[in-house]
């Protein structure tokens, strides 16, 4: 059997090791330390943010959020319903509602129009939203500008999930830097990666020194261990920090060969009648995290989503379904929703391809021969 082609595995530059070691070398292995500040530094200068905390994950960057705007049991926060569950599942951590929008086909993220009528409707049931959770997916942009104009109007403050999205922006601007707070992932496939981990993004010092509090047991200052509020074991590692830093340096390196795959991928499948990619809008700019083809069997004679997948599981290569809608979720079945039938179109026809920046010239060709066996 060939060699195994990974949807998107983790990438290592020459420096990482360097900061791991000199963690080891100076005993810095505690939860803390100068890389866990310099990582931070980092992400601050790199998006253009003001302040940056060093999270465990994403996940925790948006539970941390919804705390730190009050939300509690019995209120209701805004998702994009077309996206992994971690954008969705903290607001359960709050006992708070979820209520879902579909999204719009032009980046396929949060659809203005639904969120407009999601948040009218849940005013006229006398439960006003208390955040808006966008997504950028596979790191395409949302339509940030008509988001952001709808949260001002109804005075909605914005968790921006850029967890796919470090390296993408409008016009120049980086995505997680338009809402209020912004988070991002580290995860082990994400375009760079901590060994897990995530951060959380602000203007506003204030949510940034709360973060940090909160995210290390919420110690009041104090000889003796003293605790007003509850807090979590959510701060970044030292160790995992210096692994950030050095992937911090290869960064722009890795946009640009995710977005050569989609390039190479474009020009190489949208020859098929029937298959087809998300393109950038005038002034987005995408990191292409995952490559995604759309496949319309009405076009392809038969050829769909399921066929792909299984051609190039037969020569193992890793492909993946599009995001199973929020809505769609069991787990979720009770939220409310407010759709329009594109994310479930996205479910049913979409596909994610091999994107990691490590792929080479040869795993690209293996995995449009496979396609191309299905033609």
């Amino acid at each position: 059997m060939n060699d195994k082609i990974w949807l998107s595995s983790p990438h290592m530059g020459d420096n990482e090791l360097k900061y791991v070691t000199e963690a080891f070398k100076t005993n810095w292995i505690a939860p803390l330390g100068p890389h866990v500040d310099g990582f931070e530094n980092d992400l601050a200068a790199y998006t253009g943010s003001k302040y940056a905390a060093a999270l465990s994950s994403g996940t925790s960057a948006i539970h941390l959020a919804l705390i730190m705007l009050g939300v509690k049991a019995g209120d209701e926060v805004i998702c994009q319903s077309m996206t992994f569950s971690a954008s969705a599942n903290p607001i359960s951590y709050v006992g708070a509602t979820p209520v879902f929008v579909d999204s719009e086909k032009e980046t396929w993220n949060m659809c203005p129009d639904l969120l407009r009528e999601a948040i009218t409707d849940r005013i006229a049931k006398g439960n006003k939203p208390k955040a808006i959770i966008p997504v950028h997916l596979y790191g395409m942009p949302a339509q940030m500008d008509k988001i952001m104009a709808i949260a001002n109007e109804f005075e909605i403050p914005v968790i921006e999930d850029a967890a796919e999205a470090l390296g993408s922006s409008i016009n120049g601007k980086a995505m997680g830097t338009f809402g209020l707070m912004g988070i991002l992932s580290f995860n082990g496939n994400k375009i760079i990666t901590t060994s897990g981990g995530g951060a959380l993004i602000s203007d506003q010092e204030e949510y940034i020194k709360q973060a940090r509090f909160l995210a290390t047991q919420a110690r009041d200052k104090a000889h003796h261990y003293e605790h007003s509020v509850i807090g979590y074991n959510y701060r970044m590692s030292n160790v995992s920090a210096g692994i950030g830093r050095g992937q911090m340096e290869v960064l722009q390196e890795r946009v640009d060969k995710r977005r050569s795959n989609f390039e190479f991928y474009k020009k190489e499948l949208t020859v098929f009648e029937g298959l087809s990619v998300l393109e950038e809008p005038q002034g987005y700019f995408s990191n292409r995290w995952l490559s995604t083809i759309h496949v319309d069997p009405a076009k392809t004679k038969g050829v769909n989503k399921k066929s792909l997948y299984n051609i190039l599981l037969e020569d193992n290569i890793e492909s993946r379904p599009l995001w199973k809608p929020m809505h769609m979720q069991p787990v979720f079945a009770t939220s409310p929703f407010y759709g329009n039938g594109v994310s479930e179109e996205l479910f049913r026809n979409g596909l994610c391809l091999p994107s990691g920046s490590n792929l080479s010239d040869e795993d690209l060709e293996r995995v449009i021969k496979g396609i191309s066996r299905v033609f």
